[in-house]
């Protein structure tokens, strides 16, 4: 039985302006999920679930889920405000989605087997999904994890800043910390990042290893989740409740500086595209296309 790829696709683009989750890429009328599942697939992952909201059931399925569910195990979670551990309630004032790990949360019904987890809207290249296929298929230690690190200087976008995890490893290669870095920007071989708005810029080295959300976690990854989701609502969320985040690379650190578990790092020289901003969409078909045109992917991927 192959491992499984959980897609965040609950989120909304408002960098981007739009469910930029459907924005076509290619002629084919083709978004950027359907690459992430057709390399997967490639890969060996053999079921998929795909995390959106419930009011966008409908246009999710019509424009991608059904030409995708033909190919493969397709199946479908929905991240709900109101699905909270016992005890807990959702702040009048909140309406923003609890964040990337509680996407993952969303989907543990139905997750039965070692299983990757990736954004929707980032391109990640083949080289990522064999990298996680290949651990998850080969490494059946329940407390030992992988992620897949890129390059700074090739997850960048010349159109404005972007949010990386800044990782470092130990000797053995297993990550030691991965730091959210909200606010990166260009050039590739002299990247900064600020964290006052902008007034200060603070180099980054290009080939600093660095996280876009490409983890693969075995089964018992989701009791870490809904532990720490407790200790989130209990502790963190009441200081800001109606913007504070539940991320993964918290529960990763969590479970890191408790000693329970630990992550492999998996170096790639792919090159990340995405479209964070409406304007990184030319270089992302431009980028498509050139692929085409070098046999990596047939025009139509489910023909």
């Amino acid at each position: 039985m192959g491992p499984m790829l959980v897609i965040m696709a609950a989120g909304m683009g408002s960098r981007f302006g739009g469910l930029k989750q459907m924005t076509p890429v290619d002629g084919a009328g083709q978004v950027i999920l359907d690459y992430s599942a057709y390399d997967a697939m490639q890969a060996g992952f053999e079921k998929i679930v795909c995390v959106i909201k419930k009011e966008i059931e409908a246009d999710f399925r019509a424009m991608v889920g059904d030409r995708i569910g033909k190919r493969c195990d397709l199946h479908y979670a929905f991240q709900d405000l109101h699905d909270l551990p016992a005890g807990f309630a959702v702040p009048a004032e909140r309406a923003k989605p609890w964040g990337t790990a509680h996407a993952v949360y969303a989907a543990r019904a139905l997750i039965d087997r070692p299983f990757a987890v990736i954004n929707a809207d980032d391109f990640y290249g083949r080289g990522a999904f064999r990298a996680l296929a290949g651990f998850l298929s080969e490494n059946a230690d329940e407390h030992t994890h992988a992620l897949v690190a890129y390059d700074l200087k090739n997850t960048l976008t010349e159109n404005g800043t972007v949010a990386r995890g800044a990782c470092t490893t130990d000797a053995d290669g297993f990550l030691a910390t991965v730091t959210e870095l909200t606010s990166i920007q260009g050039p590739a071989d002299a990247p900064s990042y600020s964290e006052d708005g902008g007034q200060t810029w603070v180099p980054l080295a290009p080939d600093m290893p660095v996280s876009l959300n490409t983890w693969g976690f075995h089964q018992g990854f989701l009791g870490a989740i809904g532990e720490e989701l407790e200790k989130f609502l209990r502790d963190a969320m009441p200081k800001n409740p109606a913007k504070a985040e539940f991320f993964l690379p918290s529960v990763v650190n969590a479970c890191l500086a408790a000693g329970t578990d630990r992550v492999k790092v998996l170096p790639t020289d792919e090159v990340w595209h995405g479209v964070t901003y409406r304007d990184d969409l030319p270089a992302l078909q431009a980028a498509l296309a050139e692929m085409k045109a070098a046999g990596k992917y047939p025009e139509d991927l489910w023909a």
